[in-house]
């Protein structure tokens, strides 16, 4: 017996294989995602229950079944494997608490490195397609997240870009500031400790990308000058926002495949965002907005944050107005500025400037309020501690900007 099922043979009584489908209809007929007209938006499949901050989240009907059995048609196979990010993704899954059993039930685990062990070369050895889906977290920074993407597309019948990374390149993407040797020079021979191992050899220690140990060849991965996103290497059949998916998404996302595998309910059109919503942030957010204007940007530590008042009018810079709603905002509920971890909405194609765009139009410059001139505008916004970081943060290595430049022989 696996200790999976001995856990859920102490805690757990079995519920029934019967399961009722709140997030798609069981009398749909079965089908493969549809297709989406090139250029055409996004679908947004919503999370059928309200969307309240975890522990307060309402599960789907279906998953409140905590322990359905296996599906009428045998388990599904299931792996999740995490490219160029922090891993808390991976993590997320766990906050669904005891429903992840009900994962176990539905699929059998065959590739998730940080909870199950599993070999590259086991996955391999699997017929392409045997794998019925995969998340992938995590943006494509080196070789190795580019073979493992490719390896686990071949291998998956659906993909899923999860989280902000595989979506968008994230945090990660903020590499694209710099090339890769600069990077390197800064790590390995810039930064304190390192610079004092440097002072300390004969000539500069870097990494190298093969070395020959008595036991044989060892290889790293190739750092990327460019990150990229996932959508940027292969095909990806769903999207799945934040850093990390919130409760609420993840339940839809597992409701879905709980009713095509339980009852052939038809999954959601390919390319949909799942467990997200049109709207932008700033409209599930609770706080009383009144557009306030801005005369000086603070830090949520610097002031008496009012726990009613939305952050903006506070002169905290919140990524509200640019940001997709879904998550909750459990971070302007307690009081930090939303970081923009769920993207743009559909109707915005770059974050960044759809944000600078929403604080520029509460500075007082109207012809009925012109309270400040260019010079107070050019100071409210070098009080912005990080602009490009801040704006672009989950978004760059898919935005406008994409990387920084340099210019060669004046070309």
């Amino acid at each position: 017996m696996s200790f999976i099922a001995k856990i859920k043979d102490k805690l757990f009584k079995k519920v029934g294989d019967k399961m009722e489908s709140a997030a798609i209809k069981a009398d749909e007929p079965a089908a493969a995602p549809a297709e989406v007209a090139p250029g055409a938006a996004p679908v947004i499949v919503d999370s059928p229950v309200p969307q309240l901050v975890s522990p307060s989240a309402v599960f789907p009907v279906e998953l409140k079944a905590i322990l359905p059995g296996a599906p009428p048609g045998g388990k599904i196979k299931f792996a999740h494997y995490w490219g160029a990010g922090c891993g808390g993704c991976d993590v997320s899954m766990l906050d669904i608490h005891e429903k992840i059993l009900t994962v176990n039930d539905m699929a059998d685990v065959v590739f998730w490195p940080i909870a199950v062990d599993g070999k590259v070369k086991d996955l391999e050895a699997l017929d392409d397609g045997e794998i019925t889906v995969t998340l992938f977290n995590g943006a494509v920074r080196n070789s190795e997240n580019e073979h493992m993407l490719k390896l686990l597309r071949q291998k998956s019948t659906l993909l899923v870009a999860y989280g902000a990374c595989a979506m968008w390149g994230g945090m990660p993407g903020l590499a694209n500031l710099h090339n890769t040797e600069e990077i390197k020079k800064y790590v390995y021979t810039q930064t304190p400790t390192m610079s004092a191992f440097q002072d300390a050899q004969d000539s500069p220690v870097m990494p190298q990308e093969t070395y020959q140990a008595p036991e044989g060849e060892l290889h790293i991965p190739t750092l990327y000058d460019t990150v990229l996103a996932a959508d940027d290497v292969v095909d990806i059949d769903y999207y799945v926002p934040g850093c990390p998916p919130q409760q609420t998404s993840i339940n839809v996302l597992l409701g879905a495949l709980v009713g095509h595998v339980y009852h052939g309910a038809a999954l959601p059109p390919k390319g949909a965002i799942i467990g997200a919503s049109e709207k932008s942030l700033c409209e599930e957010c609770p706080r009383k907005k009144e557009s306030r204007r801005i005369t000086k940007v603070v830090e949520p530590y610097e002031i008496d944050v009012d726990p009613d008042q939305c952050l903006m009018d506070q002169g905290i810079i919140c990524m509200g107005p640019a940001t997709r709603a879904g998550c909750g905002s459990p971070c302007t509920q307690a009081g930090q500025p939303c970081r923009g971890c769920y993207g743009p909405t559909g109707a915005v194609s770059e974050q960044g400037a759809s944000m600078l765009t929403a604080v520029a139009s509460l500075f007082p410059v109207l012809d009925n309020d012109a309270l400040i001139d260019e010079d107070e505008i050019i100071d409210i916004m070098s009080q912005v501690k990080d602009p490009l970081g801040y704006f672009y943060q989950f978004t760059l290595a898919k935005s406008l900007i994409k990387r920084a430049v340099k210019e060669k022989g004046g070309k």
